[in-house]
């Protein structure tokens, strides 16, 4: 069975919240309250996009709690997965996961960073090169 999680009016951002399995309310308010709280920091983009929370029918199974996040920050998407054996632990490490992705995403997308090319491409070895004026030989 899957469940949306309510009303969107409730939250400032748009990242939705389903549940699959038999999820309880307590589980689900702290979920949204722990994925509210790594997505609303001061300085990030404003986010969209879902995360899930599922509980196995199987109840030999060691880590029956399984989390995923889909969100998007801007033009960047950041995924997360956690897996565990309760329900607040699966939010706590899918939280955890989510800050250090988002973190990386934000920064990379702030850095601009690209690689240089190598110097047989005409990277910063040979422009350091061919910036030497050419001495005449003896």
């Amino acid at each position: 069975m899957t469940t949306d999680s309510g009303n969107q009016s409730e939250t400032a951002t748009p990242v939705g919240l389903r549940t699959d399995g038999h999820v309880d309310a307590e589980t689900l308010a702290y979920a949204r309250q722990k994925i509210d709280a790594a997505v609303d920091r001061p300085g990030l983009p404003r986010a969209t996009g879902e995360a899930r929370i599922a509980q196995a029918a199987a109840h030999h199974e060691g880590r029956p709690w399984k989390a995923t996040a889909d969100l998007r920050f801007g033009s960047r998407t950041v995924l997360a997965t956690a897996e565990a054996a309760t329900g607040r632990e699966v939010v706590d490490l899918l939280q955890d996961r989510l800050r250090r992705q988002i973190d990386k995403a934000v920064h990379a997308a702030t850095q601009g960073r690209r690689a240089t090319a190598p110097p047989w491409r005409g990277g910063s070895a040979s422009v350091a090169a061919s910036a030497a004026p050419d001495e005449p030989q003896a």
